[in-house]
């Protein structure tokens, strides 16, 4: 027995790696305590994990499981920290001949780690959800998952925008839908000098009221903007329900302004310039 026992003890003590400073020993033991570990932690993580998102709701579940991996990472971190400090490791010695090496990877994954942190963020505080249309530097698209780096989206021209998550805390977001899905558009048109200003009204409320796709109530709103050089300027809004195709319903209210104008003599200018020619004479 205690020549079996003599035996594993010389077995866990068997070196695996040495420094040349003897500062730094791995052994077979300190191998099997950290795969231990790191099974008991794999075992205890999966068991909150269960128990935490056995009542909630699947997007909450689906915001949580982010989180979660993300956070499980820390976790095994410090475990292994912790495991490999008990078994008498110099993990100050660890960290001191990694320090460049260290610093050489943080600086090339701070951007990761800026996504990271963000996408935690949105996933917690809310700002952002699936199915939300967004607008980040121009570009316009519904999300359609978030994920703790990157978020993806999509146009209504069905192309995808992958949108690193830091941009969401660098840039002005604005979200479409986060007060619902109905949005005020508008359209912007000149008359010619002349025209009658009170049918001009009637016709762009005629022309909101009659396109599909344009909300009845609130009713369409009409505001005389400008006295322009060549041209009286109107602006007619309206209310749709789908803000992610409100390009469709603007170009069918374009449409159908061009249609009553023509019908009724009403007059799009376009710019005019007076040109008076003087001559010399000698």
């Amino acid at each position: 027995m205690l020549l079996f026992l003599a035996t594993i003890r010389e077995f866990l003590n068997h070196r695996l790696y040495v420094n040349h400073k003897e500062t730094i020993v791995i052994t077979v033991g300190i191998v099997l305590a950290v795969i231990l570990s790191f099974i008991i932690t794999w075992i205890v993580l999966r068991f909150l994990k269960r128990i935490i998102t056995r009542k909630l709701p699947k997007p909450d579940k689906e915001k949580f499981t982010s989180v979660f991996s993300f956070t499980k990472w820390i976790i095994y971190t410090i475990v292994l920290l912790i495991t490999l400090d008990n078994v008498g490791v110099n993990v100050t010695a660890i960290f001191a001949a990694s320090a460049a090496l260290l610093v050489g990877v943080g600086l090339a994954l701070q951007t990761f780690f800026q996504d990271i942190i963000s996408g935690t963020f949105i996933l917690l505080d809310r700002t952002v959800g699936v199915n939300d249309i967004i607008e980040v530097e121009g570009k316009v698209g519904r999300v359609e998952s978030i994920n703790l780096r990157t978020t993806k989206a999509v146009t209504i021209d069905n192309k995808v925008l992958i949108i690193p998550n830091h941009k969401f805390l660098a840039s002005v977001v604005f979200n479409w839908t986060q007060n619902g899905s109905i949005t005020r558009e508008s359209v912007t048109v000149g008359v010619a000098y002349g025209s009658d200003v009170e049918l001009v009204k009637q016709l762009l409320i005629e022309a909101a009221s009659t396109t599909p796709n344009v909300l009845k109530q609130p009713e369409p709103l009409v505001l005389f903007t400008d006295f322009a050089d060549s041209a009286l300027n109107f602006k007619l809004i309206f209310t749709v329900n789908d803000s992610f195709q409100g390009a469709v319903p603007q170009s069918d209210v374009r449409f159908k302004i061009n249609q009553l104008f023509k019908e009724n003599n009403i007059i799009i200018p376009f710019p005019q310039r007076d040109v008076n020619l003087y001559t010399q004479n000698t």
